[in-house]
């Protein structure tokens, strides 16, 4: 009997070790999953390094998951995080945004910018290498660096605003919902995709769509050494292909991702072939185990989900095909 109290007294450490064992074993796996996320595909030494960064998709505010089903948006604070890796690592000493994107919100843009400019102000150089599309605020983005590498069949430009403010009033009339708002102002729905807009309501969004115009023109004149109003004359909206972008002065220079990562090299004063750091994006296996973490997306079918009339209206930098 005295053999079997102490065999149960003993149970309890065998499932402590265990339990420490496991969350041990966790906390080592998770370690090492965030020290190959955060790891440049560079490596972390060797020499002067070029760092690329890509922005690629859609502009959007804020922080993107480790996502097997997101796609399609490029987020700001990932963007931002990986310049400024750049801009702080002594052995960087140019960054290459690779801009493939049609622009997109306004502050991502913008917050984008600010911090292409902070790296600047620290000593990096910084160059742009277009690829198919660098339109809107993958252009605003781009007036902030030192040069500017496009492909001749490059489409950019589309330097403007737009909010697209849907109105689903005879859809909900059809499926039978009718909305009662009850508000402090006239204006405290406007923009409603329920009704059609007011005159006073286009009126507001007309003038907040001309002041950031405003300050698109003024960041490309400044950024592109040009007037400001012949800037004004070219930003009608319209994409403009790399070669006349270039005939312009929208455009530096003609040419692909290795040829701008080459020019932004010497532009830091590598001699010779610069070592290429590009800050990793989770891979998939990375992101399927964000997925399953998270658990699987709900599905339900909603008709104002459905066709985006649920988000409260927009301004863009977005080129719109």
């Amino acid at each position: 009997m005295a053999q079997q109290a102490g065999g149960h007294r003993v149970w309890p450490w065998i499932l402590v070790a265990l339990g420490i064992l496991v969350v041990g074993g966790l906390c080592t796996f998770t370690t090492i999953i965030a020290v190959l996320i955060s790891r440049p595909e560079g490596g972390f030494g060797g020499g002067d390094a070029v760092a690329v960064v890509r922005i690629e998709g859609t502009l959007s505010e804020g922080e993107e998951g480790t996502d097997l089903f997101g796609g399609g948006s490029a987020f700001s604070r990932p963007i931002i995080d990986q310049i400024k890796r750049g801009r702080h690592d002594s052995s960087v000493k140019a960054i290459v945004l690779r801009i493939n994107s049609p622009g997109g919100g306004v502050v991502a843009s913008d917050d984008i910018y600010r911090e292409v400019l902070r790296a600047r102000q620290d000593g990096k150089k910084v160059v742009v290498s277009m690829g198919t599309l660098a339109a809107s605020g993958g252009y605003y983005i781009s007036a902030g660096a030192d040069r500017i590498v496009a492909s001749p069949a490059t489409q950019t430009g589309s330097i403007g605003v737009i909010s697209m403010i849907p109105n689903a009033q005879e859809l909900m009339n059809k499926i039978g919902v009718q909305m009662t708002v009850i508000k402090s102002g006239t204006l405290k729905d406007e923009g409603s995709p329920f009704r059609p807009m007011t005159e006073e309501e286009k009126a507001n969004f007309q003038s907040m769509v001309n002041q950031l115009y405003d300050q698109f023109v003024e960041i490309v004149a400044k950024g592109r050494n040009m007037d400001v109003q012949e800037v004004r004359n070219l930003a009608d909206g319209r994409t403009y292909l790399g070669t006349r972008a270039m005939e312009l002065g929208l455009v530096d220079e003609l040419g692909d991702l290795p040829y701008a990562i080459d020019l932004a090299a010497k532009m830091g004063g590598i001699s010779g072939k610069p070592r290429i750091v590009e800050y990793r994006r989770p891979s998939f296996i990375e992101s399927l185990f964000g997925s399953l973490a998270r658990g699987l997306p709900q599905f339900s079918f909603s008709p104002v989900k459905t066709l985006g009339v649920e988000a409260r209206p927009s301004l863009q930098y977005l080129y719109v095909q």
